[in-house]
């Protein structure tokens, strides 16, 4: 039998073992099969991590951008170079179809290191005058040590959107992926070394949220922290982070309205729904999980729809041509199953899916769901305001705009919405009143990278992206020069 491969922190720059030498189990989605051995940090291997992010700051916030810049872009280049072996190892990791991570997933996660690395060389202080007496200024200063907390669902793509601002402002990281998907990120430790990237700037632990993640959130060193996941964890950190007053950062879930109107582009707004509704199984926090069409096109889409996702290639995550992958997880498998059980009590129609699925061969013991879509649910019932995060789209039908927009607005969550519509005014009016961060029109998942990221209500505090992200990793001072 071939030995297991180990997963190792990255600290001080180098590749090292867990304090305890303890380990964790890594598992393949779609084999159910330990592949890997991840190490099982704790509260000693966090102090070493910003024991050495705090050695490493004072050379690091000094130099100059243009080094800083270098730096990063030779990040991105390593991650371009990386490619394939990223992409299957990210798809060997989550489940997730190799097509996706090589097409989405890892080309994200090269541009947000390119995108920062450009950014550091255009970041501006304001100044302002007072003619005649005086000249105020800010500056924009690094914090220090920051934490970034990042998700199993898109595992090199979300912790690179939070590490690259961070470094690019001149800021020292102590980073913990997620311990389901902790493969790209150990990979991303070697590619950043090779970079000429000093040790102690990006120090990376492993391991349990409640014992690495927590014991990142109550040192006393980490001057700011960056999360993403569920809300209820975000609710923790919140509670732990505030007495400290350490600056948050919190993307926390969602469950997305999808409004399909009449007057839509009926192709784009079809073959784009099942995308956005189904994407790495469901598991995106911007996936529409929740579809409102018009009366007059609910028939005919309803038709379409099912038929295109009960069409979708479900198989080994590996092959190229597969669509639909594996969940996550176990626990995230059962989960969802009991969602898509708690749904046909609540007087929910499955159309197509809602079964396990069995694979031949290298998948046969994986945890695979057929992509799922039920109608007939009443407004308010739990399978349409709680987040299942899983290949489980609802459908109903709308009369009017103002009852669209009061279906979307029902619920606590407010990350992100889509509406397909050729109506102008009627696209101005849904943008202005949806209670969403991110509002698509004709579109989903487009985003220009200047442009703030972020969740109202329950989906979190905080945006992050272009130079809302450099801001939050910064501390104003304002200098003010009489003359």
């Amino acid at each position: 039998m071939n030995a297991l491969l180990n997963i190792l922190n990255f600290i001080d720059g180098e590749f090292v073992p867990a304090v305890g030498e303890s380990w964790l189990d890594n598992v393949e989605p779609a084999t159910g099969v330990i592949y890997s051995l991840l190490a099982d940090s704790d509260d000693r291997d966090v102090a070493l991590a910003v024991q050495a992010a705090e050695k490493a700051f004072p050379s690091w916030s000094n130099m100059p951008a243009t080094e800083r810049s270098r730096i990063l872009l030779r990040i991105a280049e390593g991650i371009d170079t990386h490619m394939e072996e990223l992409a299957h190892a990210e798809s060997k990791d989550s489940g997730k179809p190799v097509e996706l991570a090589r097409t989405v997933d890892i080309p994200r996660a090269r541009d947000n290191f390119h995108f920062f690395g450009t950014a550091v060389m255009h970041f501006a202080s304001e100044s302002h005058a007072m003619p005649g007496q005086a000249i105020n200024y800010t500056l924009r200063q690094p914090l220090g040590t920051v934490a970034c907390i990042s998700p199993w669902n898109l595992p090199l793509y979300l912790f690179t959107w939070k590490i690259a601002p961070a470094l690019a402002a001149g800021n020292c990281v102590v980073a913990k992926p997620s311990e389901i998907t902790p493969a790209t990120a150990w990979m991303l430790a070697d590619i950043a070394r090779a970079a000429g990237l000093p040790a102690g700037v990006l120090n990376i632990v492993h391991g349990l949220g409640p014992k690495v993640g927590a014991a990142l959130v109550d040192h006393p060193g980490i001057k700011a922290i960056s999360f993403t996941g569920g809300t209820k964890t975000g609710e923790a950190i919140a509670r732990s982070a505030a007495p400290r007053f350490k600056k948050l950062s919190l993307e926390l879930g969602g469950k997305n309205p999808n409004l399909i109107f009449a007057d839509c582009d009926y192709e784009q707004a079809l073959q784009t729904s099942v995308r956005s509704s189904l994407s790495n199984q469901g598991q995106i926090c911007l996936c529409g999980s929740r579809i409102y069409v018009e009366r007059a096109l609910y028939d005919r889409f309803r038709s379409d729809f099912v038929a295109r996702v009960a069409a979708l290639i479900q198989g080994d995550p590996l092959q190229t041509q597969t669509q639909q992958g594996a969940v996550v997880s176990q626990a995230h498998f059962d989960k969802v199953m009991a969602c898509i059980a708690l749904a046909r009590e609540e007087g929910g129609v499955v159309l197509t899916g809602g079964k396990p699925v069995k694979l031949k061969g290298r998948c046969s013991k994986g945890w695979f769901i057929e992509p799922t879509v039920i109608e007939g649910l009443a407004p308010g019932c739990r399978t349409n305001r709680e987040e299942i995060f899983g290949p489980v789209v609802t459908l109903q039908p709308f009369d009017r705009e103002d009852e669209a927009l009061a279906l979307a607005n029902d619920g606590t969550y407010g990350l992100a919405a889509t509406v397909w519509t050729q109506n102008l005014d009627r696209a101005h009016r849904l943008a202005e009143q949806l209670q969403a961060g991110v509002v698509w029109v004709n579109c989903w998942l487009l985003r220009d990278l200047r442009t703030p990221f972020g969740g109202m209500r329950d989906s979190g505090v905080g945006r992050e992206g272009g130079w809302e992200a450099m801001r939050f990793f910064t501390e104003p001072k304002n200098v003010c020069i009489k003359y």
